[in-house]
């Protein structure tokens, strides 16, 4: 089911793609974690990157919870962003040799996935709002503070340390 396409006829068939769409991200992103926590370096990032994924795979829990609220099964539908975003991340991990400059790169990757799923999640909400959802819209709005919380905390990490470092990497 593509996003504009006649597979999506009400409001509720928008809301249950978006859905799948965020279910779909959440699971790639449990399985880019841990290439991420490999590559980090610094021992708070790669800290940080672990909790994050413990954290994903309760948001995947979540959206369980909230497909079974729709009585719908869990599932997933391709979501060429969270694809794009994740193999950019690869590909500019890959081309950095410098290790400090490296956890700035992943430190920039993990808040393009954050952003992301900040604006699905902020989304989701209001459209479960909308359609009386209530139950979905608190059960989202818990996953959305964890994805506003891990982004404050990579710019913090970023700005106080990370970054700093990799300014000092040789040219």
């Amino acid at each position: 089911m593509g996003l504009f396409t006649k597979d999506i006829a009400t409001f509720d068939d928008l809301f249950l793609h978006q859905l799948q769409d965020v279910y779909y991200a959440e699971n790639q992103i449990t399985k880019a974690l841990p290439k991420m926590i490999d590559k980090a370096t610094d021992p708070a990032l790669k800290g940080g990157f672990e909790t994050h994924l413990r954290e994903t795979e309760g948001q995947i829990r979540r959206l369980d919870e909230i497909f079974g609220l729709l009585g719908q099964e869990p599932k997933g539908v391709t979501c060429p962003a969270i694809d794009g975003i994740i193999k950019e991340a690869n590909e500019v991990a890959g081309d950095i040799a410098d290790k400090r400059v490296l956890d700035a790169a992943l430190i920039a990757s993990a808040q393009a996935v954050e952003h992301y799923e900040i604006t699905r999640y902020g989304t989701l909400i209001a459209w479960a709002r909308q359609l009386g959802q209530t139950r979905a819209a608190e059960i989202l709005q818990e996953t959305l503070e964890e994805e506003r919380s891990t982004d404050e905390k990579l710019t913090a990490m970023a700005e106080t340390r990370v970054n700093v470092q990799a300014e000092l990497a040789p040219a």
